[in-house]
């Protein structure tokens, strides 16, 4: 193999192989050094406990990625390569101190929580969650529980003696449950974790009307998630301060948004967030869908904007089709956005098919305004 001209020329006596074995080996000392630098993380996390200081800092993070820009300038390398890599490895370790966090809290312990539906994704998420804290969790759900947790098939056969009751069952089944509890009047605090609360009015009212310690919470996360960091918890106050404080304890230590507001601000926010968005992807693949053009065909045809949201409506396409329906259907609010976003694209056809440019032009700057206020918002929050 000859590298270079003239007097400069040589000859490297290096296989293909052997190239690839250096790969390897710079590959294991990459993971070593990650590895080394995850054990770092924790020892910070213990550190800014000690000191007081928060789980995050946005100026040092910023330092770092700056850093790692200019050194990746200077070795000839992507700056957004490094970039990219440095907020990989920002987000592990912040994981990994957010977790450090909640353990060594240990606001469970001596604790009895128990989790009706623990059997299910979000259910799985809370029972790790308060284990974590070191309570000791049981779960109430016929499809049994994670490895090593207690179970019940059914909540009723429980003495509900618990500090924490969570109830992560499907909204159908929520309800129905939460007036249930009313009946035997536990003393523990109670709390629902729906994405939707108009359907879950009369149980929350029946705990309320029986002197149960009750709130509801909706975290805007899916049952994947490990960093809270960005992540956003909306806690409904159902007039229960010692409830609400309660629920909004657990996730002190974490790195969570902690958002408090009434029922039905909750269901009609969630009818742009949730069911304006859905709906929006689910409109935008069923277009696709129903085109007659091939999905390959499509798929050679890539651009930055049709990509991106593709992408997003590739992860919608793969949710619970009933569970999206139930988000639509049982949300009082829900008609409001599903009409705001027809009128929306009528709109826009109007405008475009009328070859009406101004107006095609006011609602792009209309939107440009809307979302650099949103933007401006959310800079000043981080």
């Amino acid at each position: 193999m000859h590298f270079g001209s003239g007097s400069d020329s040589m000859t490297l006596d290096v296989t293909l192989d052997d190239l690839r074995q250096r790969l390897n080996d710079l590959d294991r000392q990459l993971i070593r050094l990650v590895a080394e630098r995850t054990q770092l993380g924790t020892e910070v996390a213990r550190v800014k406990r000690t000191t007081g200081h928060p789980t995050r800092d946005y100026a040092r993070e910023r330092d770092v990625i700056m850093g790692a820009r200019n050194t990746a300038q200077e070795a000839g390398l992507s700056p957004d390569l490094a970039e990219e890599l440095l907020r990989l490895l920002i987000r592990s370790s912040l994981t990994t101190q957010e977790q450090a966090s909640v353990a060594a809290r240990g606001a469970g312990s001596g604790r009895r929580a128990l989790v009706i539906g623990g059997g299910g994704k979000m259910g799985r998420w809370f029972v790790q969650f308060l284990a974590s804290q070191g309570f000791s969790v049981e779960v109430a759900d016929p499809k049994g529980s994670p490895s090593g947790v207690p179970c019940v098939a059914d909540w009723r056969v429980s003495d509900l003696k618990h500090d924490y009751i969570v109830v992560a069952t499907s909204l159908g089944a929520t309800d129905s449950i939460l007036r249930d509890l009313a009946l035997r009047r536990p003393t523990g605090v109670i709390f629902d974790v729906g994405s939707l609360k108009s359907p879950l009015r009369a149980g929350l009212m029946a705990l309320k009307s029986h002197g149960c310690r009750v709130t509801s919470i909706h975290p805007m996360f899916g049952p994947d998630t490990e960093l809270l960091s960005g992540r956003h918890v909306i806690f409904v106050d159902l007039g229960s301060a010692e409830a609400l404080e309660a629920a909004r304890e657990l996730f002190t230590p974490t790195m969570a948004e902690q958002v408090v507001m009434t029922l039905e601000d909750h269901d009609r926010l969630i009818a742009y967030v949730l069911g304006l968005s859905h709906a929006l992807n689910i409109a935008f693949f069923t277009a696709l869908a129903e085109s007659g053009e091939a999905a390959p065909k499509l798929a050679k045809m890539s651009s930055t904007t049709f990509d991106a949201q593709l992408d997003v409506a590739s992860a919608v396409a793969q949710e619970s089709p009933d569970l999206y329906y139930e988000i639509q259907n049982l949300n009082d609010y829900g008609a409001e956005s599903l009409e705001a976003l027809s009128k929306a694209v009528e709109r826009v056809r109007t405008a475009v098919l009328s070859r009406n440019h101004d107006v095609f032009v006011a609602l792009m700057r209309q939107g440009r305004e809307y979302l650099q206020d949103r933007r401006t918002v959310a800079e000043r929050r981080a």
